[in-house]
């Protein structure tokens, strides 16, 4: 790990503060990491000291002879001040151990912390403060209800076999091609039990039962009952949405998990089309736009740059919340002001053309239904 300066009055307070990862076994050549940073260790590294309190990501890949990189595992801690957390590697599985290390283990490392100091990498500051920008949302109650019910972060799915329901097979013969017939005698695979992201479910529906057609049309065009379904559902503030978005983000940009990806961009979707929402909610939404431009401003380049080919999400989403800020005389002039300012640094950035806010792209047109 490189050699890291750190601010003197900083590393005073953390003398008595900073908390500590333990990490014993970890092979040499292992890509190990913490919140934005990552190294590759050698046969001395024992884990990282001077660890601000507060929400952390600790993740690592094994290596092969090849200098392959495994899929990535990690967890999130949300560290106590002066804590010392230990944890070990499992050489056979390659996986961060489910070993349960005892309390007095943990006092013996932390009486022996003064002998491991040479073998402990310092805390990276030079990205903390860009860690913190991304997880001001996301409080330690939200990340343990979103992580996998087994602790663990994982970049691929844990899968199992699982055998497909007999009332889902169909006879061999009434499939009309070989491969209709080879996709039958496939195994059912399902993700390892515990494995999987918890996030918020998305409603099977948008609107209300017993809506009329005119009611469908208007909750699919406007999100807010959607929005409201799922924050009285599932979370205990409308904020703790927010926080999801950072966890999912997160997840995506440093875990490398798919599935975050995805829930990320469904949220996004979701609250760039609760025009309701966005009239009633100025402080909530303020906050979603904070976010969300922290998470562009870390957001590989070139995955969002190319809108015109790849028809981009995240800009068709964003396009249509502005259309809705800009439009209604009900939204406070503080969130306009803030909008405008950052769809002006988006164009600046991403040449994303947000004029003519008033014409309706034809393929974003809703479906109107009529009885």
């Amino acid at each position: 790990m490189d050699s890291i300066e750190v601010d003197q009055e900083i590393a005073k307070r953390l003398l008595l503060e900073g908390c500590t990862f333990v990490f014993t076994d970890v092979p040499e050549g292992t890509n190990f990491g913490i919140d934005m940073k990552s190294w590759t260790v050698g046969d001395k590294f024992k884990g990282v000291k001077m660890i601000p309190p507060g929400l952390h990501f600790i993740y690592i890949n094994a290596t092969n002879d090849h200098n392959d990189y495994a899929p990535r595992i990690g967890f999130m801690h949300n560290f106590k001040p002066a804590e010392v957390l230990v944890k070990k590697w499992d050489t056979e599985n390659e996986d961060i151990s489910e070993e349960v290390v005892s309390e007095e283990e943990v006092e013996r490392f932390r009486c022996n912390l003064k002998n491991l100091d040479k073998f402990l990498g310092v805390y990276p500051y030079d990205v903390y403060k860009r860690w913190t920008k991304l997880t001001n949302e996301l409080n330690d109650d939200v990340a343990a209800r979103l992580t996998p019910e087994c602790g663990k972060i994982r970049s691929a799915l844990e899968l199992t076999v699982s055998d497909r329901p007999k009332s889902q097979r169909r006879s061999l013969s009434r499939y009309t091609s070989d491969q209709e017939r080879q996709e039958q005698l496939l195994p059912t695979l399902e993700a390892t039990p515990g494995t999987e992201f918890r996030y918020t479910p998305f409603p099977a529906k948008n609107y209300p039962d017993g809506a009329t057609p005119s009611e469908i049309t208007r909750h699919s065009m406007d999100k807010t009952y959607t929005l409201h379904a799922m924050i009285t559902s599932h979370c205990k503030k409308a904020e703790d949405l927010v926080g999801e978005l950072q966890f999912a983000f997160v997840c995506f940009v440093i875990g490398w998990s798919l599935e975050s990806f995805e829930q990320w961009t469904q949220l996004v979707s979701l609250l760039c089309s609760c025009e309701l929402a966005v009239e009633k909610r100025h402080a909530f939404y303020s906050r979603f736009l904070d976010v969300l431009e922290t998470q562009l401003e870390e957001v590989p380049e070139d995955f969002l740059v190319d809108i015109v080919d790849s028809n981009n999400v995240i800009y068709r989403s964003l396009k249509d919340l502005f259309r809705t800020i800009n439009s209604s005389d009900r939204i406070d002039g503080r969130l306009q002001s803030k909008a405008e300012r950052f769809r002006g640094r988006l164009t600046h950035k991403f040449q994303w053309d947000f004029s003519e806010l008033d014409c309706e792209d034809d393929e974003d047109a809703p479906v109107i239904v009529t009885l």
